[in-house]
Order: structure tokens, then sequence, then C-alpha cells
């Protein structure tokens, strides 16, 4: 009867924590939307979002085509990339596993400079054409490494040594386009390449927002599998989990994930790492409690870089890209001593 109420307890604890990051995502949202260059009080927001997107008001302009998508992108994109690097994470059985580390990213990152550098257009759009080709070529690139990894079966090491693969070779076409093209074409590569939320629109929101839905439709079903999943290979094998299927489920709705965030606005580090962690930290292994708070901590932690990206560069936007880095390194500093120390 005490383990049962002790199990009681964990779990009315686990909703509790739950809540209190969606609390915490809300006023992250409203701060985000309340800063920028054009000064707004809370209640010019509140007024501005009730106008609706067709008021002719100024407040109602800037938050319906400018900020509002911005600060819904940053939500749904971290939402989608850490969905999909907890994803990563269990199928691999790997702690430092993402979407960068399977060459996802890279591959985004090399179709959008391929479209640059020969002016693809669609419907006479370089943007549309670059953001095709972006995710065109993710898409492409998960399927080389489900290829790759299914020559010796669909395991852990050989799905990460793929990635691995993949990672390095489309840095190395991408660093030979910048290197061939003119310094203007140069530039505008390597400006994509650092993740800017100033590129997004209700487009972008869209994409991001359908990915994530989609994403928890194939995966919460599968909650008690890849909970399973997440002790053993072996012992979700004895339990009856299809595992090969399980990680080709996991692999192709992860590769949707990052390639409907990165084709937009960029390349987005550390986050598809992070997020999943720190939703660890605070839930534990449980899936059905895992799966909603990575998409919170996602969410959580683009738009706080987001707040920190307007906060530090005056007028310009700093690249949101920039910011995820320089503060996921400390984390992966200290998530590898930690994994030195258990060993």
């Amino acid at each position: 009867m005490s383990c049962h109420l002790h199990y009681r307890a964990a779990q009315r604890s686990r909703l509790l924590l739950t809540g209190l990051l969606g609390a915490l995502l809300a006023a992250l949202f409203f701060a985000d939307l309340a800063t920028g260059s054009s000064g707004l009080g809370r209640r010019e927001i509140i007024e501005g979002l009730l106008a609706g997107p067709g008021a002719e008001d100024p407040q109602a302009l800037i938050l319906w085509s400018l900020r509002l998508p911005m600060t819904l992108t940053a939500l749904c994109v971290g939402a989608a990339l850490s969905l999909a690097g907890l994803g990563i994470q269990t199928i691999t059985a790997n702690a430092l596993a993402s979407p960068s580390t399977l060459g996802i990213t890279s591959g985004a990152s090399f179709g959008a400079a391929l479209a640059i550098t020969a002016g693809a257009t669609i419907a006479g759009e370089l943007w549309l054409g670059t953001i095709a080709a972006a995710f065109a070529a993710a898409l492409l690139i998960c399927a080389l490494i489900l290829a790759l990894g299914s020559l010796r079966g669909m395991t852990p090491a050989t799905l990460i040594l793929a990635g691995i693969i993949m990672n390095f070779f489309f840095m190395a076409l991408q660093q030979l386009l910048v290197y061939l093209a003119s310094p203007e074409t140069a530039q505008l590569i390597n400006g994509w390449t650092f993740g800017n939320l100033e590129r997004s629109g209700w487009l972008s929101t869209a994409a991001a927002a359908g990915a994530v839905l989609l994403g928890l439709v194939l995966l919460a079903p599968a909650a008690w599998q890849l909970t399973t999943l997440s002790i053993g290979e072996e012992r979700a094998k004895s339990l009856g989990v299809k595992v090969a299927r399980l990680r080709l489920l996991v692999f192709t709705t992860a590769s949707i994930l990052i390639a409907a965030s990165v084709s937009f606005i960029g390349t987005i580090g550390f986050v598809g790492l992070v997020a999943p962690h720190c939703a660890k930290l605070l839930l534990g292994d449980d899936q059905r409690f895992l799966i909603p708070a990575s998409i919170l901590f996602g969410g959580i932690i683009l738009l706080l870089s987001s707040l920190i990206a307007k906060l530090l560069s005056s007028g310009a936007m700093l690249p949101v890209g920039i910011v995820t880095s320089i503060a996921g390194v400390p984390f992966l500093l200290i998530l590898l001593l930690r994994s030195r120390r258990d060993c």
C-alpha cells in the first residue's frame, strides 16, 4: 500500500512540475512579445492581440506581422528540436546524441547553401527556394543515414556512426561552396547558418507547429515502449517491444521535426541536446511526462535565448543560434564531466 501511495505522490509531483513549466513558458512568451525596438506595454500588447490580424492600428500591425510570428516560431522550433533530441537520445541510448550529432542540421545547411549559390527560386523568391532545398536535403540525409544503418542492422552504434559521417561530409561540402562563392554569396550562406529568428513568419510557425503536432501523434502512443527502451534494449525485447520498428518510427519522426525547424530559420545548436536532459533531471525517465516536459523545456530555452538575443543587441536582433551555442557549451562540459564520473 505504501508503494502505491508513493507512486501516486510521485505522479502528482510530476504533474505539478509540468504545470509550473507551462506557467514559466507562458511568462516567457509574453515577455518575448513585450521585448523589441518599439516599446509596447502590457496593455498595448493585450489590446493589439485582441484587435486581431486585420487591424490597422500600428501596435496590432507590429504584433501580428512581426513579433507574434517570431515568438511563436521560437516556441515551436524549440519544442520540435527538443522532441527530436529526446527521441534520438532514447533510440541510440546515447546521452550526447542530438539533431546535430546525426548530421541532419548540417545536411539542411548544405541544401540551403546550394540553393543560395545556384540562385534557386520558387515563384521568383530566393527565400522560398532556400527553404525548400534545406527541407529536402534534411530528409535526404535522413534517408541516407537509414540506408547506411540498415547495412549492418538498425543499431544505436551504426546510427550514430552514419550520422557522424554525414555531418562531416556535408560540412566539408558547405565549406567548399563558401570558399568558391563570391563574398556576397558567402555572406548570405554564413548568415543562414547562424539561426536567425528574424526570418520567421507565419509559414515557419505553421511548419514547426505542424511538425510538433505530428510528433505528438506518432510518439505519445509509444510512450511506454520508449520508457522500456530507455531501461535497456534486451529488457524491451523481452517485454514484446519491436525495437527495430520503434527506432525507425522515432528516427523518421525526428527527421521531420528537425527538417521543419531548421529549414526556415537556420541552424539552432544545443536545444535538442540540452532540453531533454533538463526534463530528465526534473521528471525522470517516464516518457508519459518526459515528452511534454521536453517540449516545454525546448520552448522555454529558445524563448529565453530570443529574449537574450534582443537585449544584447540594440536595433537588429542577435542571431539566436549564437546564443544557444554559447549557452550550451557549459552544459555540455558539465554533462561530459558527469558521464566521466559515472564511469
